[in-house]
């Protein structure tokens, strides 16, 4: 009767195993949505760790779209003005000075040109 009640235990838990629901596609550290607290862009689902100013708190933003401020890619993973969409290049101060004091930001545009646009 002793042996029983293990495989017993066990049978239940297998049948109950399809009914416990699935992990979430968000996770705590990755795969973060806009908004949520960040410490690198990698976490964040858009590839942007956005921060206000020196001192604020860095939160998943969307990354920048045609004729918006934009930074240029960076090592850090966090950014003031966050990366352009895809496509879109980002036309700023790419010198090694604007990238030290944080002034290499820029406008998005595309990539292919819009010359007809103007």
């Amino acid at each position: 009767m002793a042996n029983e009640l293990p495989l017993c235990l066990f049978l239940v838990l297998l049948l109950l195993a399809p009914a416990l629901p699935a992990p979430h596609a968000r996770g705590l550290i990755f795969n973060l949505d806009t908004g949520e607290l960040c410490m690198q862009s990698a976490q964040c689902k858009s590839g942007c760790c956005h921060r206000n100013g020196g001192l604020s708190m860095a939160r998943c933003a969307p990354k920048a779209a045609e004729f918006q401020e934009c930074s240029p890619k960076s090592l850090y993973g966090v950014y003031y003005n966050c990366p352009c969409e895809s496509g879109l290049t980002c036309d700023s101060d790419k010198t090694i000075i604007g990238s030290i004091t944080n002034s290499n930001f820029g406008i998005c545009k595309d990539s292919r040109g819009s010359k007809g646009l103007q």
